[in-house]
């Protein structure tokens, strides 16, 4: 008999029909991470030049929009993990077209605020943590590889975004561009949401299957947090993404700020995209048959590695590329490591809910580290020191990995756990 975890959805598809679904997703996952992550570093200024605010004010907004985003993440995983994939999907593009068109239409600070709040919860409901656990649970024999077409594609987010936007912030000015980004949204993320995420297998009113389900997800969130391997893949994400998020929002101010020229500023940007999906397709033609502590050590080192070349960089066009494609394949498989570590060194019952708990302090981290990047700056007008705290705390992240592989080297470390006592 199969466990309310463990069974397929029986809906009906073939393989082909889980295939198009899954480059569907990977489809609009493109395209929410390009139009609601990525695309705000290019707002700043604009509004910066027509409203009069501040980068920490607008900084600020961003944070309070990331904060929300992690304390909404277990929430969600509980909800997938109880069937709701669709529902919040759905939801979540809904509230992204509806916050963008807001944002569009923002005259003062407050409504900045109240659009990056939706914004949160919105990313908390249509980002990579939702993806990979809609993929887990409704393709557990081969949710690796799903896992992996996914950020393949949507490792093209930065490449594709970052200069589309730019183009439509030129032409269209930054109000009207925020409301083609919306219409991306609608026209693109919802329809996918709706047709390639299948309904529960299970009636709506089988009870008992539902209190299997709560129960065993339930069991499944008590167990990893008394699990050490938990807690310190817990600190190795936050640090990792609270300097990806610093990095990754200041950027482009950091390298202008040093008199890169805008086109150079461009070409770097454009370059992390390719490094992503490049680093990827290495893990998935090579990095699969190399145990995942060493492919983890790697990513984890070669993030401070790729900040070192940044702060040696200047105005070199081959450092700075050089730095992009570092910084890029790092964050390129750091997703992957995310999306299955848990998997491997854990288990997959309530996948949704424990991913959930990792993403919480790393999304609150996410949501603290660019307004702490923005107030380091503040203090001496440039980005030295944010770059010297930035390598600090990617070298705890990695230290942190080091720690998890030890906690799980007696649990088979890289094997799959279908189960658990």
């Amino acid at each position: 008999m199969q466990t309310p975890t463990t069974a397929k959805r029986s809906d009906g598809r073939n393989n082909g029909r889980d295939t198009i679904a899954t480059w569907a997703l990977a489809v609009a996952q493109l395209v929410s991470w390009g139009s609601i992550y990525y695309a705000f570093s290019l707002f700043v200024v604009p509004m910066e030049g027509a409203m009069g605010w501040s980068r920490t004010a607008t900084n600020a907004a961003l944070s309070v929009g990331l904060l929300i985003s992690g304390l909404a993440a277990y929430p969600v995983g509980k909800w997938i993990d109880h069937g709701h994939g669709r529902r919040v999907m759905v939801c979540g593009t809904l509230l992204a077209v509806a916050m963008l068109t807001l944002w569009s239409q923002a005259h003062s600070l407050v409504t900045l605020f109240v659009v990056w709040i939706g914004l949160g919860v919105a990313m908390a409901a249509t980002l990579y943590d939702p993806v990979f656990a809609v993929i887990t649970r409704d393709f557990p024999g081969s949710f690796r590889t799903k896992i992996t077409l996914v950020t393949l594609v949507a490792g093209f987010a930065s490449t594709v975004f970052i200069p589309l936007t730019q183009v439509l912030i030129d032409l269209l000015q930054w109000r009207d561009a925020l409301l083609a980004l919306a219409g991306f949204n609608l026209a693109i993320c919802l329809p996918i949401h709706v047709f390639a995420i299948g309904r529960d297998a299970p009636r709506e009113d089988d009870r008992d299957y539902k209190a299997a389900l709560k129960a065993t997800n339930a069991a499944a969130t008590g167990r990893a947090l008394r699990t050490p391997t938990f807690w310190a893949l817990a600190v190795c994400f936050t640090a990792y993404y609270a300097t990806f998020a610093a990095l990754t929002f200041h950027l482009v101010p950091l390298m202008a700020e040093r008199r890169v020229s805008p086109a150079l500023i461009l070409m770097t940007m454009a370059v992390i995209g390719p490094a992503q999906v490049l680093a990827r397709v290495l893990w998935f033609t090579i990095g699969r048959n190399v145990r995942p502590s060493i492919v983890g050590i790697v990513i984890t080192t070669a993030f401070p590695a790729s900040v070192v070349v940044l702060m040696c960089a200047g105005t070199s066009p081959a450092l700075l590329i050089l730095f992009a494609v570092v910084y890029g394949g790092a964050n390129g498989m750091m997703t992957i490591l995310r999306g299955t570590i848990v998997q491997d060194v854990m288990w997959t019952e309530g996948y949704g809910a424990v991913s959930g708990l990792l993403s919480m302090p790393s999304n609150i981290a996410k949501g603290i580290a660019p307004i702490s990047a923005a107030a380091i700056w503040t203090v001496g007008s440039n980005y030295v020191p944010v770059e010297w705290t930035v390598l600090l705390v990617s070298l705890i992240s990695a230290a942190a990995f080091i720690l998890a592989i030890r906690f799980a080297s007696g649990k088979n470390f890289g094997e799959h756990h279908a189960s658990f006592e």
